[in-house]
């Protein structure tokens, strides 16, 4: 008789640990650790610093009405490059690339920027297409020049592919142009090594204002 009364009093505090417990994992603050989850709709650092140079690049060519590019830049093959080189050797040639890029952009007001893992993204004012293909021409040339190996490529050494987006901005900034530019570049991996594919915005809002 005192056995099953025990056994019956552990399974009621059995209950009651649980329920506490459950109170305890219900009541935690905000502050714990989902607080710390990450937010899908909060743009990383590099985002928001591509979205601060597009929305000043906007203003100043809207202002002016001047033409505006957008130039995506992306390593051929990374997943392959980085499963053969490793981490350090991969960050290594991204500051090179970096530096060889760089030096190539003679305007104060063009700037490089990180984008992903991968690539750069160029948000270029006051910049006909013609002159960004001649850019996207030279910084292949002086990524010739560097030759950073790469044994897993069909050219021997790391390549970039671009894609450019050029647009006369009008009104609110419209964040189609860097999308435009990124889809240009999966592209131009898509049909080889180091490509590029142009894609003209203007065309298409010249249509819309007729419309309209």
């Amino acid at each position: 008789m005192n056995r099953v009364t025990m056994s019956g009093n552990d399974g009621l505090w059995a209950r009651i640990r649980a329920a506490l417990t459950r109170g305890a994992q219900i009541a935690e603050p905000p502050y714990g650790q989902a607080a710390f989850a990450s937010n899908p709709n909060k743009k990383s650092r590099l985002a928001q610093r591509i979205d601060e140079e597009l929305r000043r690049g906007w203003a100043y060519c809207a202002e002016r009405k001047l033409s505006l590019c957008v130039l995506a830049l992306e390593i051929d093959g990374y997943a392959e490059y980085f499963a053969a080189y490793g981490r350090e050797a991969v960050e290594e040639a991204i500051e090179s690339i970096e530096t060889s890029i760089g030096a190539q952009l003679t305007r104060q007001a063009d700037v490089c920027l990180r984008s992903g893992q991968t690539g750069f993204m160029l948000v270029l004012p006051d910049m006909p297409a013609l002159m960004a293909r001649d850019l996207a021409s030279r910084i292949a040339a002086a990524l010739r020049r560097e030759g950073i190996p790469n044994r897993e490529s069909h050219a021997g050494q790391v390549t970039l592919s671009t894609g450019i987006a050029v647009v006369n901005p009008q009104g609110k900034m419209d964040r189609a142009v860097l999308n435009a530019a990124t889809q240009a570049v999966k592209k131009a991996q898509r049909r080889g090594l180091a490509r590029l594919e142009v894609v003209d915005l203007r065309s298409r809002e010249d249509k819309r204002r007729r419309a309209a």
